[in-house]
């Protein structure tokens, strides 16, 4: 991996532990508006931007839950899984902002992973908080496709990465 391209995906992770960290009481729960969960996007843009991604997510859940190994686990996996469906999926699906709808509805269905793990960790009923999690994901993600749209115009996320 070339080191710029290293170094944008350290920048991505960083961005991702602020932002959750900018709303820590709303991303830890069975509700959860997770606003950094919009940078999910960027595989759409390119398929290297995953590393940043899931190490942000890493480093957020490791520092910032109180939920411990439950988070660690399940929490990367659902975005190491969600964001490999989506890296998959745009191989087929043509256009930035269909490849990020689609994304959106990837991260929303695979959040069945983060009820499981609320209803181990919390005993929470799994159903009510996969629908309240399905819910919130949606929600910040399908904000997230003109947001991180107006972004690319402005910073080109293509360019940012080496290929």
């Amino acid at each position: 991996m070339k080191v710029k391209t290293m170094a944008v995906n350290a920048v991505i992770a960083a961005l991702y532990l602020a932002v959750t960290a900018l709303i820590a009481p709303f991303g830890f729960t069975n509700i959860q508006f997770r606003v950094s969960e919009m940078f999910n996007h960027l595989v759409v843009f390119n398929k290297k931007y995953l590393i940043g991604i899931v190490l942000g997510v890493f480093i957020s859940n490791l520092l910032l839950s109180t939920l411990g190994w439950y988070d660690l686990t399940f929490g990367v996996a659902h975005s190491l899984i969600s964001l490999a469906i989506t890296v998959v999926l745009c191989k087929f699906v043509k256009g930035r902002v269909k490849g990020m709808v689609a994304n959106t509805l990837v991260f929303t269905f695979t959040m069945f992973i983060i009820a499981i793990e609320l209803k181990l960790a919390l005993g929470f009923p799994f159903w009510f908080t996969y629908a309240t999690l399905a819910i919130s994901e949606f929600v910040v993600m399908i904000v997230g496709v003109p947001v991180m749209n107006a972004l690319n115009k402005r910073l080109d996320f293509n360019r940012m990465i080496e290929d």
